[in-house]
């Protein structure tokens, strides 16, 4: 059947339409809009179905002009390389724009230009053009100088990362150590007693975290703790201080990584020995639960950070600040999820290397 004669299309429907449509004043729309825990349920319902049925959308330029407020949030994005980017940072980035989009904010990234360069001119630049209402920082260090010239601003501002004493508490982290420790429960249970460990630079304190907790959970358990070290200039350090562990006397049965990346070095140093990864061989667990851990044979065993939830936090605790709410004194601790996969598993009486596929004995597998 054809369609009737469509009718010409007007402009944007006005606030004035809505509140007609309503049957309530120009002042409740705006309220419903701005204040609905103002407008009474049944009031706010007929308003919200009237907007939709109108296809309403609010003028946001004129909404900040009277208020002051941009409904962006600027991300000081880390420096990457864009073919190799950080797994972790990109999902972050996701979980910060559904957190922001769903408060009706967006997200501004920038960056320094050089990417190298200090990012005080870009953070100076960005707070003096009011392009933004907040501002959110990742990959915080100790001593971070970008908190400290942030704070002197007097802009509000949140962090993925642990701010130091004396500094604004406005952070949201990890508990790394209590995450790490879960992954040490998990490998006594199945029956491990001596754990390696492999680490990237104690100068970051979410790997100094992670170690300080296997450590103190290996030694509550009373197992065997282990921790690879090797020559930093040596090609390979990694891969080959594995090896040097698994070459040892008290050779351990898992290999902890502090995080997915370097459970790939475990991979390689385990294979390279002759020996298998997983059931009845070394076992190997990483830290992330980047992508890559569903793809590796056997899969990984990781802990998965609870970045949909850091990403609502932070953003939470940084519009707090925007309207004015008092500033915390303390940070937020989230807890990591351990995800158990094949590359975990009890060991055998001592690891099991790896046989020639030309060897390979055809009958029932009894180990």
């Amino acid at each position: 059947m054809p369609e009737g004669p469509r009718r010409p299309r007007r402009g944007a429907t006005t606030i004035e339409e809505v509140a007609r449509a309503a049957g309530v004043s120009r002042q409740t729309v705006s309220n419903a809009l701005n204040a609905p825990h103002r407008v009474r349920p049944a009031t706010l319902a007929r308003v919200t179905a009237a907007i939709r049925g109108l296809g309403y959308q609010p003028d946001q330029s004129a909404r900040s002009l009277r208020s002051g407020a941009r409904r962006t949030i600027g991300y000081l994005a880390p420096v990457d390389d864009p073919f190799d980017p950080n797994p972790l940072m990109a999902g972050f980035l996701e979980a910060l724009v559904d957190a922001a989009g769903a408060r009706g904010q967006r997200v501004l990234l920038f960056r320094p230009v050089p990417p190298t360069a200090d990012p005080s001119a870009a953070v100076d630049e960005l707070v003096a053009a009011r392009q933004v209402d907040g501002l959110v920082l990742a990959d915080v260090v100790r001593e971070d100088a970008r908190v400290g010239h942030v704070a002197r601003l007097g802009v509000p501002f949140v962090t993925f990362g642990r701010t130091g004493p004396g500094e604004p508490q406005h952070w949201v982290d990890v508990a790394n150590d209590a995450a790490m420790a879960a992954v040490v429960r998990h490998l006594a249970a199945l029956g491990h007693r001596r754990i390696g460990y492999l680490g990237a630079s104690e100068d970051l304190p979410w790997m100094a975290a992670r170690r300080a907790g296997f450590l103190a959970e290996a030694r509550r358990l009373g197992l065997s703790a282990l921790v690879a070290a090797g020559p930093e200039t040596a090609a390979g350090p990694e891969t080959a201080a594995v090896r040097a562990l698994l070459r040892g006397p008290d050779r351990p049965t898992a290999v902890v990584a502090g995080s997915d990346l370097l459970a790939l070095d475990v991979y390689e140093a385990v294979r390279a020995e002759g020996l298998t990864v997983g059931p009845g061989g070394v076992a190997v667990t990483g830290f992330h639960d980047t992508p890559l851990c569903r793809h590796l044979h056997p899969a990984l065993t990781s802990v998965r950070l609870p970045l949909q939830a850091i990403a609502v936090s932070l953003v939470g605790r940084l519009l707090d600040q925007v309207r004015g709410q008092p500033a915390p004194t303390a940070g937020v601790e989230l807890a990591g999820e351990l995800v158990a996969r094949g590359s975990s598993g009890r060991p055998a009486a001592a690891p099991r290397r790896a046989v020639p596929r030309e060897s390979v004995d055809t009958g029932p597998d009894t180990a």
